[in-house]
C-alpha cells in the first residue's frame, strides 16, 4: 500500500488552520467580553484544530 501524502491539498488547510489560530488567539488577547472565561476559550482554539477558532468566533465573542 503506497500512502503518498498530497501537499497541494493538505498545505493550503494547514495554513488557512494556522492564520485561524493567530487571529482568534489575538482576538481573544484583545476582546474583554467573552462568553464564558478567556481561560475556557485558550484550549479550545489550540486544540480543537479549525473548528476551534471558529466556534470563538461564532460563539465566544460578545457583540459590542
Amino acid at each position: 500500500m503506497n500512502l503518498t501524502v498530497n501537499w497541494n491539498i493538505i498545505a493550503p488547510i494547514l495554513v488557512i488552520q494556522l492564520i485561524l489560530l493567530i487571529t482568534a488567539l489575538v482576538s481573544l488577547y484583545k476582546t474583554s467580553a467573552t462568553r464564558g472565561p478567556k481561560w475556557m476559550w485558550i484550549p479550545i482554539i489550540i486544540f480543537v484544530s479549525i473548528f476551534g477558532p471558529v466556534l470563538y468566533f461564532v460563539i465566544g465573542r460578545k457583540d459590542a
